[in-house]
């Protein structure tokens, strides 16, 4: 694993990721709706059974994965978010779908080093967000912990050409003398934390950007 900014940076996410990203995001999502990686985590846990199930989306960014899963019969969902430049195009977002009521959006709480200030949830979701944190072993473990039925999160495949994307990122970042570092796990490992919290990997998915595993409780 690279050497980066620990936990202790807490604006090392906003940084990045701002309202400038999110808007990206934001306007990707209303033009095209899911993408690739996605839908199929929403398939995943659709086809587990989402009816009114609660959801735990830790940096779920605008929400669209939330979105999905409530317009197909979630109940309500609580999204973790570390940088705040996406609150605002959440807040639009679930506003034009009238799902304001049903989101619980928190800002700041990190799972990995305060789980006990989050409830449980049904299913819990880690897209592009494994991959962002120095320390995965901490952070899915957490994460599967919450998770009473299923667990689903996504990572960038480690191979050679995410390796040197990676390093390239990191050390434009780095010049630009911010802190945030972009990491490539073992996948190997990942599934070992996940199955040491008794969740069995069910689901997987391979495409050209993403890795996809869907989990569910033993």
């Amino acid at each position: 694993m690279d050497s980066c900014c620990g936990p202790e940076d807490p604006h090392r996410y906003d940084a990045v990721f701002d309202e400038r990203f999110s808007g990206a995001i934001a306007r990707r999502y209303g033009r095209k709706g899911l993408r690739p990686a996605e839908q199929h985590i929403v398939d995943f846990l659709t086809g587990m059974g989402i009816e009114d199930a609660s959801v735990l989306e830790v940096g779920g960014g605008v929400g669209e994965i939330q979105l999905e899963l409530l317009k197909r019969g979630a109940a309500r969902a609580v999204n973790l978010e570390l940088s705040a430049g996406y609150e605002r195009d959440a807040a639009r977002l679930l506003g034009d779908a009238g799902l304001l009521s049903r989101v619980d959006r928190r800002l700041g709480v990190d799972l990995a080093e305060a789980p006990d200030d989050v409830e449980p949830a049904d299913v819990v979701v880690l897209h592009r967000v494994v991959c962002c944190y120095p320390d995965y072993e901490k952070l899915l473990g957490a994460a599967a912990e919450h998770a009473r039925r299923a667990l689903v999160f996504s990572y960038p495949p480690a191979n050679v050409f995410s390796r040197v994307f990676i390093r390239s990122m990191n050390a434009l970042i780095g010049a630009s003398n911010l802190s945030f570092r972009g990491y490539i796990h073992s996948p190997k490992a990942m599934l070992d934390v996940v199955r040491s919290r008794g969740l069995e990997p069910a689901y997987h998915w391979s495409g050209p950007l993403w890795r996809v595993v869907g989990a569910a409780r033993l």
